[in-house]
């Protein structure tokens, strides 16, 4: 490892003390032809940017060549404003019903801040699901949940109560198959507007059980039309551990027609969706530096002995 790596290491893991942010952005039929939009990926870039994870959905590139331009955008962007962060990715499979139209799930996350555990693709039995969930197990040790489970699910409108509903089973398969309750569901739910209702609520598993907690409400309005008023994207998570590990008032919709001043067309071209984000707690910093601090002595220590021996030059 590199002197200059060893630097980004200490500035990665002090720089997790900031927070921890999780996000889910529908990104409409991103495939090769709009990756070619320059505006549309520098947008992207901006927004993913501001995220540890953050699941992309509706993407067509079973070949790999748009998420991969992606990574790269965010690793150039990281590297020009100075963020010392290297993205990389995980996608599932292409996923629907129609073989020249499927759809992925991929993640894009901080290798600095958090770390892929493990990963699979849940086997739809019932065929309950358009697009079978994508589950990946993360671990962000500094966050005080640290290890947790990501299931994305985006529905069919019309099949929104009964794939919502589905979401308890792949819910009970995790939790047996990890050993872990410490789930967050996220994506394009379709959970409003006529699709599922106050009555739908009880035919529900994820609202009639006990423990889960939606943190996106149903008056929130995800859409970026100002015809539509519509809380599609939502995020869940499972268990009081989960829930007290958020950030209070940190779930919530990101704006990115009025935080990058684009007009609703502009936006448009990026998404008819807008992304949904939460915030993970950060350890305390006596936390943090117990867990970390043999690995900052061992960095700090090669770092003081390179730079002690190179040759010094003074100024002409």
């Amino acid at each position: 490892m590199s002197c200059l790596s060893l630097l980004f290491l200490i500035v990665g893991i002090s720089g997790a003390c900031s927070g921890f942010k999780i996000c889910a952005f529908n990104v409409r039929n991103f495939d090769i032809a709009k990756s070619t939009n320059y505006r549309v990926m520098h947008t992207l870039t901006k927004v993913v940017s501001r995220c540890d994870i953050c699941l992309l959905q509706e993407v067509k590139d079973v070949q790999g060549k748009v998420v991969k331009a992606l990574v790269g955008s965010l690793n150039r962007y990281s590297i020009r404003y100075d963020d010392h962060y290297h993205y990389k990715s995980v996608a599932s499979g292409g996923l629907g019903s129609k073989p020249n139209d499927t759809d992925q799930y991929v993640y894009l996350y901080r290798n600095e801040t958090v770390e892929v555990k493990d990963k699979y693709q849940y086997a739809d039995k019932k065929n309950a699901f358009s697009r079978d969930p994508f589950i990946v197990r993360f671990q962000a040790k500094a966050t005080e949940i640290e290890d947790f489970a990501l299931i994305p699910l985006h529905t069919v409108a019309i099949e929104a109560t009964n794939e919502i509903d589905q979401l308890y089973d792949v819910f009970e398969e995790v939790k047996l198959k990890w050993k872990s309750t410490q789930v967050m569901f996220l994506g394009t739910l379709n959970a409003a507007c006529g699709y599922m209702t106050g009555k739908d609520k009880a035919n529900i598993r994820l609202f009639s059980n006990p423990g889960f907690y939606w943190l996106i409400g149903d008056k929130v309005d995800t859409t970026v039309r100002a015809i539509s008023n519509c809380a599609y994207d939502r995020i869940v998570v499972h268990g009081q551990p989960f829930l007290k590990a958020i950030k209070p008032y940190s779930a919530k919709v990101f704006n990115i027609a009025k935080e990058y001043k684009l007009t609703v067309d502009k936006a448009l071209e990026v998404s008819d969706h807008f992304p949904v984000e939460v915030e993970l707690k950060i350890k305390s910093s006596g936390q943090i530096q117990a867990q970390f601090q043999p690995v900052l002595l061992i960095a700090i220590t090669v770092v003081t002995y390179v730079l002690d021996i190179l040759p010094f030059t003074s100024a002409v």
